[in-house]
């Protein structure tokens, strides 16, 4: 097998976006060519995604055709675990792609590019030219709150409240206080060990369901942050755990986009105003803010569009195996 990818990556999260190589896919929408992969070609994402050619937080692509009449390129998620439905670090990275691949012709100062994920079509807006090239926003999907105050008895640690949001997946929420860590990295490991249990343990008790989309229904992960930051300043920092113990090196774009949602939902987050939200690896910030607000079945989430000021940096590689 003759695989090749373009490696890069957003604040020093990984992608390894797979360009050919990749056998053909059945079904004629992205969630079905999900469901064929990881029925007939899940050997192909643990060869890449694992070691020794990947490693345990290493994250990946695969661009698809579209099934949306507006997308301009189509791309399916897949991690140490299996498949994810929303990755807005991936979106920045391939938004820069889909124009330096002369996917969609760029044009100055902003270019648009339509990508289309399995929770929907993002529109992202890349900046080209005069010295900008590092500068991508887009619209995320329809965000919201699904649950509130939930009681969750997590093993070794006790009863916490967490509360389950939406961007394109599902994250349980959960502050620092209630853990005894610090959102900073010295904690990183200990986040990566809490933050699934907590994902498991709620699990357990609360049915994840999304209101339009069945396939869309699970949690992905759990999102740590400091309630004091939230409540007092417009810069707060999240330690991200998702699929099976990763740890998210950037600030986390589907979570900017399920926290926004949150934010706002307590009443934290009004009209046109901002949160910026920052790894805590690094200085690397995605700044995300209501636009406008829309319904999602019952749900009466939001639409929020992040602003994303940063560079990605990209490596080509040939992958030869056998």
């Amino acid at each position: 097998m003759h695989i090749t990818t373009c490696e890069m990556h957003t604040c020093g999260e990984q992608l390894r976006i797979i360009e050919t190589g990749f056998p053909n896919i059945s079904g004629e929408t992205i969630l079905e060519k999900i469901a064929y992969i990881r029925e007939n070609c899940d050997d192909i994402r643990k060869f890449l995604m694992h070691e020794p050619r990947g490693h345990h937080d290493m994250f990946g692509t695969l661009r698809v055709e579209p099934d949306l009449p507006n997308a301009d390129a189509a791309f399916i998620f897949i991690h140490n675990e299996g498949y994810g439905t929303m990755c807005e670090h991936a979106i920045i990275a391939l938004g820069r792609y889909c124009v330096d691949y002369n996917i969609v012709e760029a044009k100055e100062p902003e270019t648009l590019v339509n990508i289309q994920c399995p929770c929907g079509l993002i529109p992202t807006y890349v900046s080209y030219g005069n010295g900008l090239s590092g500068r991508l926003r887009f619209q995320s999907v329809p965000s919201f709150v699904l649950k509130m105050d939930v009681n969750v008895n997590v093993p070794n640690i006790g009863m916490i409240t967490v509360y389950i949001s939406y961007g394109g997946v599902f994250y349980a929420f959960v502050s620092t206080d209630v853990l005894g860590l610090t959102v900073k990295a010295g904690d990183a490991l200990k986040a990566v060990e809490i933050g699934q249990a907590v994902m498991n343990a709620t699990k357990k008790i609360v049915k994840v369901e999304h209101p339009e989309n069945e396939d869309l229904g699970f949690l992905y992960g759990t999102i740590i942050y400091d309630r004091t930051e939230l409540k007092s300043k417009d810069l707060i920092r999240q330690m991200i755990v998702f699929a099976d113990r990763e740890l998210d090196r950037s600030p986390c774009g589907s979570g900017t986009a399920a926290h926004i949602a949150l934010i706002h939902a307590k009443g934290l987050l009004d009209g046109n105003c901002q949160k910026t939200f920052q790894s805590i690896f690094n200085d690397s910030k995605f700044t995300g803010k209501v636009v406008k607000k829309a319904k999602c079945g019952n749900f009466g989430p939001v639409f929020e569009e992040k602003s994303d000021f940063l560079k990605t940096c990209r490596t080509t590689r040939t992958r030869t195996t056998t």
